[in-house]
């Protein structure tokens, strides 16, 4: 589950970000997690949930969005919406498409006391 690792790694972000411009706690944290990230949404929701216990992240909200998965299509030379690496374009059929966005995992904002 390499969840855990991700959620571990989002905390050292936040308590970096911490160490930077200083807070007491996270009280809302808004995660951004494409869909074509290769990330279990829920996994990723209870391993920070799981960790979040005597951190930064104890008692937080935390929301996660996921853009959708975005490919330029080589044959159509089309920007299109996939929800999967193994998608055909829409267009043409074709399945030699090359990601451009939704593959992403970033800190969008968080709301801190």
């Amino acid at each position: 589950m390499h969840e855990l690792s991700l959620a571990g790694g989002i905390l050292r972000v936040l308590e970096q970000t911490r160490e930077r411009d200083p807070f007491e706690r996270i009280t809302q944290l808004r995660l951004e997690v494409g869909v074509l990230a290769g990330v279990e949404i829920e996994s990723l929701r209870f391993a920070l949930s799981s960790i979040a216990a005597n951190s930064i992240l104890a008692g937080a909200s935390i929301e996660i969005d996921q853009p959708p998965g975005i490919a330029w299509c080589l044959p159509c030379s089309q920007s299109v919406t996939i929800t999967s690496r193994l998608d055909a374009c829409p267009h043409c059929g074709a399945y030699q498409l090359q990601p451009t966005g939704g593959t992403e995992m970033r800190v969008v904002d968080m709301q801190v006391e």
